[in-house]
């Protein structure tokens, strides 16, 4: 594992957030990564910092197709048509839910009863792919709008914004999460 993937377990994935634009960066990243690894998006991680407005959901939510065009020949990200056009649309969308609901924090928390799930893991191969919570955000993010919203893709999501404590009971993480 490189360097900056033991550092993002070490320090990131898995902790509880509850700040918006930080649940915006992880949906944004999440949906990139749809097919590919994580160690590309990390890499990549800086360049979609400059490329989507160090993630300011109110400004992607106002890039046009001039801007998609000018996406699409950068190299800091992954170069998807697709993909670049959900991360535009699903600030859009996200700007909707944070109207609604007070926050996207407020509204995403509640599909896991405001609290993380705490798993106890031994072995990687019991963690699963998708849970009835993440099926449910992605259906109902879905119902909303929202593109690249699988829930697999949900899921990852819940893991790394720590609404989903998915560190085996071994790793030195699973308590500090629990705990900070």
């Amino acid at each position: 594992m490189s360097a900056d993937y033991v550092a993002y377990h070490d320090l990131e994935w898995g902790v509880p957030l509850r700040d918006d634009k930080r649940l915006f960066e992880f949906l944004i990243l999440e949906g990139a990564q749809a097919g590919l690894s994580w160690s590309t998006i990390l890499r990549k991680r800086a360049g979609y910092r400059e490329a989507f407005a160090d993630f300011d959901a109110e400004r992607v939510a106002r890039f046009d197709s001039r801007k998609a065009e000018k996406l699409m020949q950068f190299p800091g990200i992954v170069r998807n048509r697709l993909k670049i056009a959900a991360a535009i649309n699903n600030a859009r969308r996200f700007l909707e839910v944070q109207e609604e609901f007070g926050s996207f924090a407020d509204y995403s928390w509640a599909f896991v009863g405001g609290k993380p799930i705490v798993n106890r893991w031994t072995d990687m191969k019991q963690i699963p792919a998708t849970s009835r919570e993440s099926d449910a955000l992605s259906k109902d993010l879905q119902k909303r709008g929202f593109k690249f919203v699988g829930s697999t893709i949900m899921y990852a999501h819940m893991q790394a914004t720590g609404m989903v404590n998915d560190h085996l009971v071994t790793c030195f993480r699973h308590e500090e999460v629990n705990s900070g």
